[in-house]
């Protein structure tokens, strides 16, 4: 009897759209929310139902209830789908909007972490109970009585009985370059024409930061290393991260927890190069994968100060008893031995170096391999950074930019700020003046120093102008370059300018 009313229910339910016929599937719908058919089926058996017949019957209306409303549920889930895909038109200014958003989140969560890094909790790491040694109250210890820093301590131990080398002090430029050239092709099968080796050696005489940029492939990265081994000391090399945010990627931070700070190669390196006087030379390799000025900006900063003395970071807010040696109340001065070599593609995966990062390093364009040649072997040489000062100091004492050249560039700034908006500036007058006596005294000449500044230094600028306005301008330019310092010279600022000229 059951069975009887479970297949009448479902006749009265499948018949709806059967009798409306297959044509008629809405109406058959909502057919099916008012139909005789389900009072029939239980005015036909409700007079033979018991206690169990009652039970099912009520079980198989709630399903059947159920299955209704199901569907009601799913065609209003549906309507609302298709108003809202209606609604959606993500507009380019809410995409911008987002990220915006999103870089503050970023921002935050930076300040955060490094407001947490260098937090100072001043009762852990204390020995219950233990008396701080006289005239050093307050002072944090380490939990095991081991220096936080692990790495810069061993070298204090390394450096304990430091015996300096005999250093190759009576090199003169011209020579260091030409060795190291012959060095580099001998040893290295590494071939750099001289006027890249000139760059590179005079541009250590202007900034403690350099720029390799240039195609891949042409020796940008192998140019420092090689140089490294020349010298008896191998560069370090930093790959950059595009995760690099701060400045605890190059030198490390405090963990609160452990009570040790997380040293990074760099920063052991620099710690290891205020022992001695040989030349240190950190690759920063890749270095514009990530934001140059967010993880370098307090390099930048303290490298541009005019003393020496000043170049001081302070790693942790206090000193402890067993502090390395070279690190007092927290704090650490830069060695004057290092210099920073950046490595840089320009592409879709890097991001844009920008001009304050510019205008305190010197780049180096490397576009072309070089050409192989034959050289006698060469010996490694130790050289101290004091001495190749020195020999820069001479340089430029000897072979000062000429008075003649000092007025044509002073006439060129005030073109191309009356023309172009763009000014020399101190700063870039101050790196000509000690970049183009080292050249020279690495066995260049004074114009094509000249042009390598201007070139790299101020030209390069005119990236950022929209040049469809000033593009009239341009010949003018090269017709006054051609002016000042006559036709056959100036040559690489002059490509340069017509290069950009073709972009537009």
């Amino acid at each position: 009897m059951n069975i009887n009313l479970v297949f009448e229910f479902l006749k009265a339910f499948l018949g709806a759209f059967y009798d409306k016929g297959l044509g008629s599937i809405f109406w058959g719908f909502l057919h099916i929310f008012y139909n005789d058919g389900y009072s029939d089926a239980f005015k036909n058996y409700t007079q033979y139902f018991g206690a169990g017949e009652w039970a099912v019957a009520i079980i198989f209306i709630i399903l059947i209830v159920a299955v209704i409303v199901s569907i009601i549920v799913l065609i209003a889930l549906g309507l609302r789908k298709l108003a809202k895909l209606g609604k959606a038109k993500v507009l380019p200014q809410d995409l911008v909007e987002e990220c915006a958003n999103l870089k503050k989140q970023i921002i935050k969560m930076s300040a955060e972490k490094d407001r947490i890094l260098s937090m100072r909790v001043s009762d852990i790491g204390k020995y219950e109970g233990e008396e701080a040694p006289e005239g050093e109250e307050g002072k944090e210890k380490s939990p095991s009585g081991e220096s936080r820093f692990y790495k810069l301590t061993e070298i204090d131990k390394i450096y304990e009985n430091y015996v300096p080398p005999v250093y190759d002090d009576e090199i003169t430029l011209p020579q260091f370059c030409d060795k190291f050239r012959n060095f580099a092709c001998s040893r290295m099968k590494l071939f750099y024409q001289p006027r890249i080796i000139r760059l590179f050696v005079a541009s250590l005489s202007t900034s403690r930061l350099l720029i390799l940029q240039g195609i891949s492939g042409t020796g940008k990265t192998s140019l420092p290393h090689a140089m490294g081994i020349f010298l008896n000391n191998p560069a370090t090399i930093a790959s950059v991260q595009p995760s690099w945010r701060d400045r605890t990627e190059l030198f490390g931070y405090f963990n609160e927890f452990t009570k040790r700070f997380n040293e990074t190669e760099v920063l052991k390196k620099m710690y290891e190069a205020t022992w001695n006087d040989q030349i240190y030379l950190t690759v920063l390799d890749e270095m514009n994968i990530a934001r140059v000025e967010y993880y370098f900006a307090e390099m930048l900063s303290i490298l541009e100060m005019p003393s020496r003395d000043e170049w001081i970071v302070d790693l942790v807010p206090s000193g402890w008893p067993n502090d390395p040696k070279h690190i007092e109340k927290g704090r650490f001065q830069l060695p004057q031995n290092m210099w920073f070599i950046g490595t840089a593609n320009n592409d879709d995966s890097t991001f844009a170096i920008s001009d304050k990062v510019y205008d305190r390093a010197m780049p180096i364009n490397i576009n072309s391999k070089g050409i192989a040649f034959e050289a006698p072997w060469e010996d490694n040489l130790f050289i101290s950074y004091k001495h190749l000062e020195a020999e820069f100091k001479k340089s430029q004492e000897l072979y000062k930019v000429s008075q003649d050249n000092l007025d044509k560039i002073n006439q060129l700034d005030d073109y191309v700020i009356e023309h172009f908006r763009l000014a020399f500036g101190n700063r870039i007058v101050k790196q000509l003046k000690e970049f183009v006596p080292s050249y020279v005294g690495c066995g260049g000449n004074e114009l094509d120093g000249l042009d390598y500044v201007l070139c790299n230094k101020i030209f390069r600028k005119f990236e950022s102008l929209n040049l469809s306005y000033i593009r009239d301008e341009i010949d003018g330019l090269v017709l006054y370059l051609s002016e000042l310092f006559g036709e056959e010279n100036m040559q690489e600022s002059k490509e340069y300018i017509n290069r950009l000229k073709k972009l537009f």
